[in-house]
């Protein structure tokens, strides 16, 4: 399954692979760290702003690692009730409280040789922090009206939005388990510090949304580029998600998108991306201007296909599903042809 930040490959052999989408030296970084830790067993904090994919990289962490069949289980420290908490971590014993009809197994049992993300980790109730170090140094716990132990092998994964160093100092959090869960950390940038991802990540949340939705094939225009590489992405890659679903909503029988008022920015301020109205613009009918539009569509789109295919007209007419000898017509049609000399255009 891919996720906003990745996308999944099948190499020759059959085998699946997940990875970063993106080329920028900040995710490359990220992309080797994650490499060399999911050889390991260290615990790990993945620290960014919401939104930029820190459970992405857990995942990566985990199916990169030895523990890659084994279960990867995800608890959202911030979504679950202090009181419930603590019994779905370490499951409980029959009659340990009331309603407790039939004992549970807490969710350390069941990661048991695989992997447990801590989502927002600084939002555990400190309370709660001496039990989590306990299984961090021993392997071990009970679980809630029990007397036994429970060992466990889990590799340990956290995630926050917060400084934990500032919340040390605040007292909000334990300086031992700090340091037990936080042998290696990595930072994650927030999308507005990676902006020459954007373009590859749309094209992947394009590709990857596309699928569901019914207006058939959808372009993003240069136009809408330009704006993506503009906007500084406070929801970052879920944001752009998100956009990116909006934007598939919104296609046209044409097949591109660029001329329709795009949402963006805070709350529900639009951008109008429609060139203003002269007043000696023609009048024509809806059947003509119908036409022209959907053949200005169909230019823009083989030029874009052009442009992705390094301005090569066979992998060109590949990419759209088309025959060579329809691309030239195209072309001509389009009033392109007199480009077929060029020397930047691609051999056949």
């Amino acid at each position: 399954m891919p996720w906003g930040n990745s996308r999944v490959k099948r190499s020759e052999d059959g085998a699946v692979a997940v990875e970063l989408v993106g080329h920028s030296n900040k995710m490359q970084e990220v992309a080797r760290l994650i490499e060399r830790v999911a050889r390991t067993d260290i615990p790990v904090v993945v620290c960014g702003e919401s939104g930029s994919g820190k459970e992405v990289v857990s995942r990566l962490i985990h199916l990169n690692s030895a523990r890659s069949q084994r279960p990867f289980l995800k608890v959202n420290c911030s979504a679950i009730p202090d009181e419930l908490l603590i019994s779905e971590l370490f499951g409980y014993e029959r009659g340990s409280f009331t309603g407790a009809y039939n004992s549970k197994p807490g969710m350390f049992e069941q990661a048991h040789k695989g992997t447990i993300f801590l989502d927002e980790i600084s939002e555990m109730p400190l309370s709660l922090q001496p039990k989590l170090l306990q299984v961090l140094q021993d392997k071990q716990f009970s679980r809630l009206g029990a007397q036994r132990e429970i060992s466990v092998d889990v590799r340990f994964i956290s995630s926050t939005n917060r400084p934990l160093e500032k919340l040390l100092t605040q007292g909000e959090f334990r300086e031992d388990l700090y340091y037990r869960m936080s042998v290696l950390t990595i930072q994650l940038p927030p999308l507005r510090e990676r902006k020459s991802d954007i373009p590859e990540l749309a094209e992947h949340l394009l590709q990857k949304h596309s699928a569901k939705s019914r207006n058939g094939h959808v372009v993003l225009s240069d136009k809408i580029i330009d704006l993506f590489l503009q906007y500084d992405w406070p929801g970052n890659v879920r944001e752009l998600e998100n956009t990116i679903r909006k934007v598939l909503a919104m296609g046209n029988d044409s097949g591109l998108l660029g001329n329709f008022p795009f949402p963006f920015g805070a709350g529900d301020e639009e951008l109008d991306l429609q060139e203003p109205i002269s007043e000696e613009f023609p009048v024509l009918s809806i059947k003509e201007a119908a036409r022209q539009a959907a053949r200005q569509a169909e230019r823009d789109i083989i030029l874009m296909a052009l442009r992705r295919t390094n301005w090569n007209r066979k992998r060109a007419a590949e990419l759209l599903k088309i025959s060579y000898k329809a691309m030239l017509y195209k072309l001509k049609d389009a009033g392109l042809a007199k480009h077929s000399q060029d020397p930047t255009w691609g051999e056949i």
